[in-house]
């Protein structure tokens, strides 16, 4: 659980590195095709909620 007390330095080195690696005009791509990913994740968990809820309101429904 270390990895998660980044410093400042630590933090630099890491986005150097990620530059040299992708180059500055392959990381917007990166972060647009990530905050796809993440959206798609949400929406997925949201789906997940949301028939889950709906199972519960029936199966309440159902015992009345």
């Amino acid at each position: 659980m270390k990895l998660l007390f980044l410093g400042t330095w630590e933090i630099i080195l890491i986005v150097l590195v990620v530059l040299l690696l992708f180059g500055g005009k392959k990381i917007p791509e990166l972060m647009k095709g990530l905050g796809k990913g993440v959206k798609s994740f949400k929406d997925g968990v949201n789906g997940v909620e949301d028939e889950s809820g709906k199972r519960k309101e029936e199966s309440d429904t159902d015992t009345k």
